[in-house]
């Protein structure tokens, strides 16, 4: 079984980021393309309950099936089980799993950039509630990315895009359920 180890931050500014990637010698993987996600689970939860995630997940023409174990976390540094499948179409995988008892809980979209530093994948991340960037690989690299960037390991974010547009919404009561665009 595959485990993400990883690291989110909130930031001000993308180009920012941007720039200090290409000062890096970072590689652009895929420009800014929209990504839209449903989080699913069942009548009692209980995915949530356990700290689970199951997610369909649509970016350009790629569509993925992901499952994540509950989180521990070191130092910033989350780390989870997860496993991934390509699917050919997003809708299906939804009418398979609500068939299954599985539906949509939230839904989200982005607007999501990736790059390449070294053996990291460094994501950029608009939001309807802000930009983040996300660094995913392995615990040692990943702190030297996420230093060379000028982000310090224990000031990363440890809640998911739910769980921190849940946070959002209680600032911001006018925001809409869903995490979208307007």
């Amino acid at each position: 079984m595959a485990a993400e180890q990883e690291f989110k931050f909130a930031v001000t500014s993308l180009p920012a980021v941007r720039e200090a990637l290409r000062g890096l010698g970072a590689s652009l993987k895929v420009e800014a393309t929209l990504e839209r996600n449903w989080v699913l689970d069942d009548a009692q939860d209980s995915l949530r309950l356990k700290g689970c995630l199951l997610r369909v997940r649509q970016w350009g023409e790629s569509h993925l099936l992901t499952y994540k174990g509950p989180a521990r976390f070191s130092a910033g540094l989350k780390v989870r089980e997860e496993l991934e499948v390509g699917l050919s179409a997003s809708e299906k995988a939804l009418a398979i799993l609500a068939a299954l008892g599985f539906s949509p809980v939230f839904y989200y979209e982005k607007q999501r950039e990736t790059w390449s530093l070294g053996r990291v994948e460094v994501a950029l991340d608009h939001t309807p509630m802000g930009d983040f960037v996300e660094l995913e690989g392995e615990g040692p690299e990943l702190r030297q990315v996420a230093a060379a960037l000028g982000f310090a390991p224990e000031a990363a974010l440890r809640g998911t895009y739910l769980e921190l547009w849940r946070s959002y919404r209680e600032h911001h009561p006018e925001a809409p359920e869903h995490m979208v665009f307007s």
